[in-house]
């Protein structure tokens, strides 16, 4: 009997030590969950401090990375290039950010120029220089011009080089000209040829302006000006001597300097193999009508090697010299054919009654000149960005 009453509080006491020990443990894990949980709430909201809203990091494409003052990140918000109706010309103080409204996405902002341009300067690119001679002979009354060599002249055809020749004047008369001869396929030609102009007396020598312009031959086309050199010969001190100069070449008044500009946006998608090209505007068009305006549109066509591939062209903008486009064209291009690719921009004057005039055109490919090469290289460096750039027009 005392047995079993010793047994039944053995096993009592048993009990009651087990439910202590449990409710001990529940207590310990509870105030572990509880510290636990306040720790977590205390992280959230010092990642939430640290991560507001707004506050760009460095991961984000608004974040602005790349070269200083060189780009300039554009949001767009407005419908998709191509798609957006036909604007009028834009007032002639308008900046590259009034493009926010006719692009989407993120688009890089370059210029052909300095890397502290906004691109919305003078657009300036080196044609080159000329090495050449002039003296006069009294005794003969002959003024004697060498045309020496050239030095970094540009390409103008798609293939990546010019076959660049000179033209020689005595202005104000430019109906006797003197040319040399073609150099093909050359960027630094050396002509090494000479000039007479026989029977000219001293006084009238100096009246006269010597004047050399550079050109790319062309069979099939008008010829390309390079470029322009005038040396008044009443400001040579001693003509009486051969001297040697070196001058740097400027733009032909009746070419590249008064065709206008064409602000082009480029963008390389490897993954689908294409290159789209946005048409965003022009500005400054040469007048080709008789009213003294134009009916600009602008012509795409993609070359391979010298062969067209593809054409393609926008709507026409009636009487404007400063049109809005903003018109998409993609092309289809391998990886593997890339460094063999030109892509040849015309813009043209419409004209009803006649046959259709050039006002000017931009050669982009990786061998072009050098806002366009320059162009092309920032396109493939930032794959999936539309990257714009100004580039002047050329006869």
């Amino acid at each position: 009997m005392y047995l079993n009453r010793e047994e039944g509080n053995s096993k009592a006491g048993s009990v009651s030590l087990s439910v202590f020990l449990v409710s001990v443990a529940v207590t310990v894990c509870a105030v572990w969950l509880v510290a636990l949980c306040g720790v977590c709430g205390w992280c959230q909201r010092k990642l939430g401090k640290r991560n507001k809203p707004g506050v760009e990091t460095a991961g984000t494409p608004e974040s602005g990375r790349g070269r200083g003052g060189e780009k300039k990140a554009i949001k767009g918000v407005g419908n998709k290039a191509g798609n957006s109706p036909k604007g009028h010309p834009p007032d002639s103080h308008s900046s590259v950010t009034d493009l926010a409204n006719s692009l989407t996405g993120d688009m890089v902002m370059l210029s052909p120029g300095s890397e502290d341009d906004d691109g919305e300067g003078t657009i300036s690119e080196k044609l080159g220089r000329i090495q050449f001679s002039v003296g006069y002979s009294f005794q003969d009354s002959t003024l004697t011009v060498k045309i020496l060599k050239g030095q970094d002249l540009p390409a103008k055809d798609f293939s990546g080089t010019s076959d660049p020749f000179v033209k020689l004047y005595l202005l104000p008369d430019k109906k006797h000209k003197l040319e040399t001869k073609v150099k093909r396929k050359n960027l630094n030609p050396h002509w090494n040829e000479t000039f007479l102009f026989e029977g000219f007396p001293y006084e009238k020598v100096r009246e006269r302006t010597l004047y050399l312009q550079v050109l790319d031959f062309d069979r099939f086309s008008r010829n390309d000006p390079i470029g322009e050199v005038s040396i008044p010969l009443n400001k040579l001190s001693d003509l009486g001597h051969m001297q040697t100069f070196w001058k740097e070449l400027k733009p032909c008044m009746d070419g590249a300097g008064r065709r206008g500009d064409l602000l082009v946006s480029l963008c390389y998608n490897p993954t689908a193999n294409t290159i789209t090209v946005n048409i965003i505007k022009a500005r400054n068009l040469k007048a080709m009508d008789i009213g003294g305006t134009s009916d600009p549109y602008v012509k795409l066509w993609l070359m391979h090697k010298d062969k067209r591939v593809e054409k393609k062209k926008t709507v026409t903008i009636k009487s404007c010299l400063n049109p809005v486009f903003n018109e998409s064209f993609p092309f289809e291009v391998p990886a593997h054919v890339l460094r063999e690719t030109t892509i040849i921009i015309t813009v043209m004057d419409k004209d009803r009654l006649s046959r259709n005039d050039v006002i000017g055109k931009i050669y982009l490919s990786w061998k072009s000149g050098p806002a366009e090469v320059k162009h092309w290289k920032d396109m493939m460096g930032r794959p999936r960005t539309n990257v714009a750039q100004w580039h002047a027009l050329k006869a």
